[in-house]
């Protein structure tokens, strides 16, 4: 039996599946690190799992200098101690260190749900114990050879060393540490105080003092690491809110594209079914109005008729142009382009809007360049681009107004269109209203011309089409300028006329034919 095919069902269930596990993921993350950040009766953030980690990894890291460090102070030793009472204690300690090397080590490789903070903390201070007594038991050691100068020096110097490496090491363990220092001062200042002698009394006093001042350094090493695995943890906290957020963004945005998408489909094959029933209406209705079948007996109902023809094509244009947006957006809207000229199309769109601008009064005026070039474009949406905004001019320019249209070439051999008015003009902070689609600013609303506040995207949609641009500048009661232009790849270049040559063939003669005897 071979693989079933996947489906594409099966692929979207299992994207859906691989999202619904991140969002899990995130969810987790984001509530852990919400639980660290908390805080009760202002205490410290919870750490513990990081500041073994830190404990462990300060371990692991000195492996070897500690190795050596042991080295260096057993052979110096030698100088008064016995060697084999050195080499002993040499082996015992370095036993110690590397077991609790091993330790963090082990602790370093758990996975992290496994590190359990209140074992490995028992076991990190027991470790510390054992090596603080290692190094008690150093300097509780006898000096063998007949002169001591100088013996008491190395030890306190010794002393000093291993509490400042224990402090480094251990600060992020407070018990750890106290463990690790505490026997090993207490041994150095047991074995000073016996020898009975002010300069051994002083040097005990500051061996206290060391152990005291090590310990708040160790406090205010802890207080640091504490404050950057906060800020860490905040950062985690926002990078994990961010995540979610984007998921669910991803999420809301691929729904939107896919509710947008079926409604764009639906409204792109609905055109039959929606302007069927309208065509009827509209004939019927002006068949009526116009009494083609016969005089109506009632004026009344004649200008109910008139009122349903309006109406119903007041609805058509509103279906025309949501079925053009529809198709626009779905990709389904596809361009018949070809070589136009943009001027012949301006001015006949300026013919056909002439009749309502003389109604209200209104010029329109045109200016243009001389000798533009064709170009490569759908003659039915330019065609549309430029009523559309000959129309919202016209609509919006009060009586005795005026409308200017220029037609000509960009800097950088593209064409384009302006279209200004001397109308009331937008508010600027209407503007992103406006170039929506169904919006409409406070002017359209208050005009007595209806609208349905689609003209501006079905224009921008078009001309995106064609790759142009389509800008709209408006100031209050300055009027308004709306410039469409198209780029230099869809002008067409004219080609240089060549003369005319006339080229001969040279004669060949042809072979005789023989007549037949």
């Amino acid at each position: 039996m071979g693989q079933e095919p996947r489906t594409k069902g099966d692929d979207r269930t299992a994207i859906n599946r691989e999202r619904a596990q991140r969002r899990r993921e995130v969810a987790r993350t984001v509530r852990s690190v919400r639980e660290r950040l908390s805080t009760h009766e202002g205490a410290q953030p919870d750490f513990d799992t990081e500041l073994l980690m830190l404990f462990a990894k300060a371990r692991t890291s000195a492996a070897f200098a500690v190795p050596m460090f042991l080295i260096i102070i057993a052979s110096i030793s030698f100088i008064w101690m016995e060697p084999v009472l050195v080499g002993a204690w040499l082996l015992f300690t370095f036993s110690i260190w590397m077991l609790t090397v091993t330790t963090c080590r082990r602790f370093e490789k758990l996975p992290v749900n496994e590190r359990t903070s209140h074992p490995w903390r028992r076991q990190f201070t027991i470790g510390d114990f054992l090596y603080g007594l290692c190094w008690a038991s150093f300097f509780l050691l006898p000096a063998s050879s007949a002169t001591t100068e100088g013996f008491e020096v190395f030890q306190f110097a010794t002393m000093l060393i291993v509490i400042a490496m224990s402090t480094m090491q251990s600060s992020t363990l407070p018990r750890a540490l106290l463990a690790c220092t505490l026997p090993l001062t207490l041994a150095i200042a047991t074995t000073l105080m016996q020898r009975h002698a002010p300069l051994h009394y002083a040097m005990a006093a500051m061996a206290v003092g060391a152990q005291g001042f090590f310990l708040v350094l160790g406090n205010q090493l802890l207080n640091a690491s504490l404050t950057m695995l906060a800020y860490r943890a905040e950062k985690d906290h926002l990078i994990a809110e961010l995540e979610q957020a984007n998921a669910v963004s991803d999420e809301s945005r691929r729904r939107a594209e896919e509710a947008n998408l079926a409604k764009s489909r639906f409204l792109a094959t609905m055109s039959h079914e929606l302007r069927t029933p309208l065509n009827a209406i509209l004939g019927f209705s002006e068949i009526m109005k116009d009494e083609v079948m016969g005089p109506m007996g009632n004026k009344i109902y004649r200008g109910y008729a008139g009122d349903i023809h309006g109406s119903g094509q007041h609805l058509l244009n509103l279906i025309n142009e949501i079925l053009d947006l529809s198709r626009i957006e779905a990709g389904k809207y596809e361009l018949n382009e070809e070589a136009v000229a943009l001027m012949e199309i301006v001015e006949d769109c300026q013919s056909m809007m002439q009749v309502r601008a003389k109604a209200k009064g209104i010029a329109i005026r045109e200016s243009h360049e001389e000798g533009l070039a064709r170009i490569w474009a759908d003659e039915r949406a330019i065609r549309q681009v430029i009523l559309n905004l000959l129309s919202n001019a016209v609509k919006f320019t009060p009586s005795n107004g005026e409308v200017l249209i220029r037609i000509g070439s960009t800097a950088d051999g593209g064409q384009y269109v302006s279209i200004k008015d001397n109308g009331p003009g937008i508010p600027e902070e209407e503007i992103p209203i406006v170039l929506q689609a169904f919006g409409q600013g406070s002017m359209a609303i208050k005009s007595a011309e209806p609208g349905t506040g689609l003209g501006l995207s079905i224009v921008q949609a078009l001309v995106s089409q064609h790759g142009g641009t389509f800008e709209l500048k408006s100031r209050l009661r300055e009027g308004t300028e709306v410039t469409v232009t198209l780029p230099s790849a869809r002008v067409l270049t004219v080609l240089p006329v060549y003369p005319d040559e006339v080229y001969t063939l040279p004669a060949r003669k042809l072979p005789l034919r023989r007549k037949a005897s």
